[in-house]
């Protein structure tokens, strides 16, 4: 075994860290330190997305996962965030990692720089056009992952600018994210795959459910 963390380690780092910060939004939204800590969540995930676009054995099932729990995460989320059983003024972060994916996939099928720049710039503003949880910024932070896998630094200085200076106030926390990433020894760990996706939808009914009844 290699020192540092694995995929199933990181993976457990941010849903913890993504339940305390909606415990904290939903029901004691005066305590910062949740929203502090749940800021290590999305770049954890936007890192780990990019590591399954690079192992997975068919990017179009994986594709096709993150579409599905999208659509079936939406109704919680959209009941938590708005109080509607749908609404598209904003998508949940699924939707993020999915159009960070397709990116991806279109981005390594262009051959010239003016197409791939074109290709990187029209996907990303995708996220601010279907107002998905952390807009074009979020998917650029997945390309940023994507483009400088091999170069540690420049993904330090960019996955920090992003969260430092595009995004500002809380979500800078998100840059302490990079300690626990850079601690990744490549390996994947104990399975449980579809844990992690069905958390994210199970873990808002659960809240939505609650908050109901007090």
């Amino acid at each position: 075994m290699k020192i540092g963390l694995n995929s199933f380690q990181l993976k457990m780092i941010a849903v913890i860290a993504m339940i305390i910060d909606h415990v904290g939004l939903f029901f004691f939204p005066q305590y910062i330190i949740f929203r502090i800590i749940g800021r290590l969540s999305f770049p954890i995930f936007a890192f780990l997305v990019v590591e399954g676009f690079f192992h997975t054995s068919d990017i179009l099932k994986y594709m096709l996962r993150l579409s599905v729990f999208a659509i079936v995460s939406e109704v919680p989320f959209d009941l938590l965030t708005t109080g509607k059983f749908f609404d598209l003024r904003h998508q949940n972060v699924f939707f993020t990692l999915l159009i960070g994916v397709i990116l991806l996939y279109f981005y390594e099928k262009q051959y010239s720089r003016f197409s791939r720049v074109s290709t990187v710039f029209l996907i990303m503003l995708a996220g601010d056009v279907f107002r998905t949880d952390y807009g074009a910024w979020g998917v650029l932070m997945i390309f940023c992952f994507f483009i400088f896998r091999e170069r540690l630094l420049e993904k330090i200085i960019s996955i920090a600018m992003i969260n430092v200076l595009v995004f500002g106030n809380v979500q800078m926390f998100g840059a302490l994210a990079l300690l626990a990433i850079c601690l990744y020894n490549g390996e994947k760990g104990k399975g449980y795959k579809y844990f992690f996706y069905f958390i994210y939808p199970v873990h808002l009914w659960i809240i939505w459910a609650i908050k109901t009844m007090i």
